[in-house]
């Protein structure tokens, strides 16, 4: 154990960590901005809201110290993936027998209540959950047939448990949820090392069974375009035709990024979180900061962002073990995902689909599954760097 904390220590991702803490602070100092006048308005006090992220940081980095230090090898163990599908199913019956809606209030079942934890919304935990169960099971599977003669019937059970997840996500009516797992589906078979021609029979698998979980959804939900979404997507095109209702928080975005210009206000100076943009300290925390801090809170987030995709990408593409391959592109695409479609919906490049924006927005599950990917993805990197050296010795 001393041997492995001394190797631990000597190929520990420090840039990786310490930009992952950067964005950590920096979006509770924003959090604390940005919900002010929202906790005065609920009656509660003015930061509230900062320190209940800082007990969630707090949980996040021990749940984060906990991924770093357990070997990413052990997840592709039978035993350990049929934990991670327990876990899953106990928390999709929860929130289905008992969940709440979401913090908009539009009656959607996608968060619930435990007991010491407060809200906990399942979506979250299934990004990470097939980004580990895809990648430990086409490992396994690779290890029997090898990846140039795996084929997408070889893998039924993988996508079958993919198909429940977003059929799932899906009944929670998270848009957002849907399409990150989506992408992250694709991301990590495109890893896996598949050859071209099987890579698009199985993607080809995956849009079949996609237009069956809508068909799906469709006889047992009715009209999948409700009002919500409707009105969402008729508010993409013209949000000012709609600013009293739908387009609201896009149109008071606008606002927000117009007020701030290049240079920003000032952090503090905000005049749309005084009650004009509806929970600023969530899905539309980057128009307070680009309010705020103009460009420079702009390149903060995008530049520490973009490096943690960057990271993950440049780590499949060095590791030669094709678990670590997928777990890390699947991790990479996940944030890339995500950071993609907050903003696209902040700036009205996208119809709104309710996706936080990663280590910055609040919310206690969206960081501490984070925390936990990162771990990992630090873990991994650990792990390919001794490898590494081995080669080059």
């Amino acid at each position: 154990m001393k041997q492995y904390l001394k190797r631990y220590a000597q190929n520990f991702d420090y840039p990786l960590f310490f930009t992952v803490l950067l964005l950590s602070l920096f979006g509770l100092v924003m959090i604390y901005s940005s919900s002010m006048m929202v906790a005065i308005q609920k009656g509660y006090d003015p930061d509230n809201y900062y320190h209940k992220q800082v007990i969630n940081l707090i949980v996040a980095f021990l749940g984060f110290l906990v991924a770093a230090f357990f070997p990413y090898k052990h997840y592709a163990n039978k035993n350990i993936m049929l934990l991670l599908t327990i876990v899953l199913a106990i928390l999709f019956t929860w929130v289905k027998v008992a969940g709440n809606g979401d913090v908009t209030g539009v009656g959607s079942k996608s968060w619930i209540k435990v007991p010491g934890l407060g809200n906990f919304q399942p979506s979250e935990y299934a990004k990470l959950f097939i980004i580990l169960y895809f990648s430990a099971a086409f490992y396994r599977k690779a290890q029997k047939y090898t990846f140039e003669k795996l084929q997408p019937t070889e893998i039924f059970y993988p996508i079958f448990l993919w198909i429940l997840v977003v059929a799932g996500v899906a009944f929670e009516t998270d848009l957002g949820a849907c399409i990150i797992l989506c992408g992250i589906a694709v991301s990590v078979v495109a890893a896996s090392g598949i050859p071209f021609k099987t890579f698009w029979k199985f993607f080809g698998v995956l849009g079949a069974f996609g237009v069956a979980i809508i068909g799906i959804l469709w006889l047992f939900k009715g009209d999948l375009l409700t009002g919500n979404r409707k009105g969402r997507i008729l508010s993409y095109f013209n949000p000012f035709d709609y600013e009293t209702d739908m387009g609201h928080q896009v149109v008071n975005s606008y606002y927000a990024i117009g007020g701030g210009g290049l240079e920003g206000r000032g952090l503090g100076q905000s005049i749309q979180k005084l009650g004009y943009l509806p929970e600023p300290q969530t899905d539309f925390i980057m128009a307070i900061i680009m309010e705020e801090l103009g460009i420079w809170g702009v390149l903060i987030v995008l530049v520490g962002l973009g490096y943690i995709v960057y990271k993950g990408f440049s780590i499949a593409l060095r590791t030669k073990d094709p678990l670590a391959r997928m777990i890390t592109a699947g991790i990479a695409s996940w944030i890339g995902w995500q950071t993609f479609i907050n903003l696209g919906g902040v700036t009205g490049l996208i119809p709104l689909t309710g996706v936080t924006l990663p280590f910055i927005s609040y919310g206690g599950t969206s960081i501490i599954i984070l925390s936990l990917a990162m771990g990992i993805l630090i873990n991994v990197s650990m792990f390919e760097k001794v490898e590494r050296r081995k080669t080059q010795s």
